[in-house]
């Protein structure tokens, strides 16, 4: 499988901001269980995927990119990725952290093109996390731990189904980051499963 080796030289090692911090400031501005699960979610995927793509060091960083992407879609659905950057700007939060957040919105409601790998990969995960969520919900397991990425890819040639999740903006990601869609699928699958193995020894938060 295609394993690249960092391509920047921005140093992210270890973020000012602390999990817990990055978590209060989430909940300040979202309640519901769904969109917290999801901020969760990408935050699992980003760690692994930091971790599995040779920025182990940027883990924590990465994680935190995930668990803030979404940090203004519940209150200012209208306003996202930009009402976020006065947010997190307001609460002191690292710039690096701001401009990656807000650039998973590129093309859609942002004009922040992904640019580093940590982008790239959230970019391309962000929307493929919530159809991958989808394909195990209507398995009779309600669990990603018995899919296949072939599945997932069925399911992706379905405009129909998780018709919110955008497919262009799938494909473009695996294209921002040179990967083909199966080895987007199976790198984000392995790694949503990799969540759901160890959440329940999880805290819930």
């Amino acid at each position: 499988m295609h394993s690249p080796l960092p391509d920047d030289s921005s140093s992210r090692q270890q973020p000012s901001l602390s999990r817990e911090q990055a978590w209060q400031l989430l909940t300040c501005y979202n309640q519901d269980p769904f969109h917290l699960e999801h901020a969760r979610t990408v935050e699992a995927i980003m760690t692994y995927l930091a971790q599995s793509l040779g920025y182990a060091q940027e883990a924590a960083f990465w994680g935190l990119v995930g668990l803030l992407h979404d940090l203004d879609f519940e209150q200012f659905p209208q306003e996202h990725c930009h009402k976020s950057q006065a947010l997190m700007l307001e609460a002191g939060i690292d710039p690096q952290i701001i401009r990656a957040t807000a650039s998973h919105g590129y093309g859609i409601c942002c004009d922040i093109q992904p640019e580093h790998q940590m982008e790239k990969v959230l970019y391309a995960t962000d929307e493929l996390s919530g159809l991958i969520g989808a394909c195990a919900l209507v398995r009779p397991s309600r669990s990603t731990l018995d899919m296949e990425a072939k599945s997932v890819k069925k399911k992706f040639k379905q405009n129909s189904f998780a018709a919110g999740c955008s497919r262009p903006v799938i494909q473009q990601g695996a294209d921002m980051l040179g990967w083909s869609l199966d080895e987007l699928i199976a790198r984000t699958l392995e790694a949503m499963q990799a969540y759901e193995r160890s959440n329940s020894k999880r805290p819930a938060r």
